[in-house]
């Protein structure tokens, strides 16, 4: 549903007020996407799945450590399953493009592409 013209100049001032009250936030909502977001938080999820493989080579110390790796691991498995499939093929195939600081991103990018791509083509 469209807004009115009222609606419309009512927006307008609100946003004027308040990139005049806090230009910082204005500046860091435009420079958010969320293809910037959903890539620190796969960035997390690699920290994370490192972690708790180091946690489960405890295993052999404690039982619980180890499990509590396993479970550090799984988890963030799935928040980088998760945020990759958010970003879609366009934005992965973008950020597996540029590489450079992002290259284990880019490299986890280029794998989720090929996966992709064989499943696609073993359906056919």
């Amino acid at each position: 549903m469209p807004l009115s013209e009222h609606e419309q100049r009512i927006l307008e001032e609100i946003e004027r007020r308040l990139a005049e009250e806090d230009p910082r936030l204005v500046e860091s909502v435009t420079r958010a996407s969320v293809a910037s977001h959903s890539m620190r938080r796969v960035r997390w999820g690699v920290a994370g799945f490192i972690l708790g493989f180091v946690l489960f080579f405890f295993f052999l110390v404690r039982f619980w450590v180890g499990v509590a790796g396993f479970a550090v691991m799984l988890a963030s498995a799935l928040v980088i399953y998760h945020h990759l499939k958010r970003m879609g093929r366009e934005q992965l195939r973008a950020f597996a493009e540029r590489g450079g600081h992002l290259s284990v991103t880019a490299a986890l990018a280029r794998l989720t592409e090929r996966l992709r791509r064989q499943r696609g083509s073993g359906s056919n």
